[in-house]
């Protein structure tokens, strides 16, 4: 088959996302999920115009080369463009997920603005290119290079619509193909919302396999939506099989140029992948959750000691360290980590390996803080793979007593959300103990790789000790992790 599986690409392409390789090239089926048009409604108008229907037609760069040529102008393919890609959009799932992921190059041939938009909205900076004269420039500090290569909405008559600008692409965009070719040879891509019936992709492809020759190519993947089998039969059924001889060929000759292709039944599936590869990609770090105004059932030493440790161990096995200050479990799980950083390394200047958030408490008001404390939790555990859970209650006033901690639980809506492997230590109670009876119930759901109930067993039990609750959540984050 000239496909390969979904397991296997995540494999690949979780490699060159931790080696810091992997690059994204967004077509307009990136877009179209967020309410733009593709390239066929976007010339609807101007096809009508030449007496043509847009829907019978393949080859529509032809047909804005056409108006352009009837009209002696390209004034309205300029309007038609920003008309269409200056239109409120909101960001996609698939947006968010790709700014989140440690990429800093992203290709493009939209023209809308989404892709910059998601990066930016993720708290990175960016640097677009989308004409000759900025790729000499580079922003200072920069976290992602985003090169638009066929142009801007904010500058139309510069974009890259008919068969002239693409029969001179070349000439006006030679440095374009340059850096493509360079990064298509030291980066791994994924192609996503593409086509590939973009001639110059083609051309560009081309000289790549003749530059480096078949066998030396980089590897590259694609996803792409399986042809649906009508449920009628008749002129249905021969279009599908055709489409579907089609789709097979195509598959088959993009791997003339090192692009493998991960077929799909749905596009959800798409949000499912960058989904797992955000999870997966930073399993190396692990948020510690918890809050314990009561102790119980373990009591106050057993339970620092064991907050303690985690942090201690989380730092010595490789891992890096997530977390804010809960009270009474946060404070003793960050000394921990930093007690093994300092100890290991001679200093606690390691960045790289902690983040350590204290929520901030000199807000205006109770709601403005609730937001700002849900948007830190966001983010923190956005970071990590994994969320240990320990022991999760707070005062209350109103009862003079402990009660469960809706931070914590909020924490865990936020872990299901974003799927990440969750690790209740239900021994320690309140919140924790909740969880793990929710997540011991249906461990195929959150573990899918199996192999972790005897672990998980083991943290939920008060009887098990320390040492053997810590080697428990280390065996299951090792399964995951490694």
């Amino acid at each position: 088959m000239s496909e390969v599986s979904i397991e296997y690409f995540c494999q690949e392409y979780l490699k060159a996302l931790e080696q810091g390789s992997a690059a994204i090239f967004a077509g307009a089926g990136l877009s179209q999920s967020s309410g733009f048009v593709d390239w066929k409604e976007l010339l609807r108008d101007i096809t009508d115009e030449l007496g043509l229907s847009v829907d019978e037609e393949s080859d529509l760069i032809s047909i804005a080369q056409f108006h352009q040529n009837k009209f002696g102008s390209r004034a309205k393919l300029n309007s038609a463009l920003i008309d269409e890609f200056t239109k409120d959009a909101q960001l996609s799932d698939n947006h968010r997920l790709i700014a989140d992921l440690p990429v800093d190059t992203v290709w493009t041939t939209n023209y809308d603005t989404l892709i910059e938009d998601a990066f930016r909205d993720a708290g990175k900076r960016v640097d677009k290119k989308t004409a000759k004269a900025n790729l000499a420039q580079t922003k200072l500090n920069r976290d992602v290079v985003i090169y638009k290569m066929h142009g801007d909405v904010d500058q139309p008559q510069d974009a890259v619509l008919t068969k002239d600008d693409y029969e001179n692409y070349n000439e006006a965009r030679s440095l374009f193909s340059t850096k493509l070719q360079g990064d298509l040879i030291s980066r791994t891509f994924l192609f996503l919302g593409f086509s590939f019936t973009d001639p110059n992709i083609e051309f560009i492809l081309s000289r790549i396999r003749v530059l480096i020759g078949q066998q030396n190519q980089r590897p590259h993947f694609c996803i792409m939506k399986r042809i649906s089998k009508p449920k009628n039969k008749g002129k249905a059924l021969a279009r599908y099989e055709y489409e579907k001889t089609k789709q097979e060929l195509r598959i088959a000759d993009l791997k003339r140029f090192g692009i493998q292709t991960v077929m799909i039944d749905d596009y959800q599936q798409i949000t499912d992948i960058l989904r797992a590869l955000h999870r997966d990609v930073y399993r190396r770090s692990i948020f510690v959750s918890g809050s314990a105004h009561d102790p119980a059932p373990l009591g106050q030493a057993r339970l620092d000691q064991l907050s303690r440790r985690i942090g201690r161990e989380i730092i010595a096995r490789g891992y890096n360290f997530v977390s804010g200050f809960g009270l009474g479990i946060g404070g003793t799980a960050v000394l921990g980590a930093l007690e093994e950083l300092y100890a290991r390394q001679g200093s606690i200047s390691a960045n790289d390996r902690t983040v350590i958030r204290p929520f901030p408490q000199d807000t205006p008001n109770s709601t403005t803080r609730a937001a700002l404390w849900s948007k830190y939790r966001e983010d923190m555990i956005d970071r990590a793979g994994f969320v240990i859970f320990l022991s999760g209650n707070k005062w209350d006033a109103s009862t003079g007593g402990a009660i469960t901690a809706d931070g914590v639980l909020e924490e865990w809506e936020i872990a299901k959300r974003m799927g990440k492997y969750p690790i209740p230590v239900g021994a320690t109670g309140h919140a924790a103990r909740q969880i793990w009876e929710e997540v011991n119930a249906s461990l195929a759901t959150f573990f899918p790789k199996g192999g972790v109930q005897g672990h998980f067993k083991t943290i939920g039990e008060e009887r098990s000790s320390n040492e053997e609750i810590v080697e428990a959540i280390f065996a299951i984050i090792k399964r995951i992790a490694k």
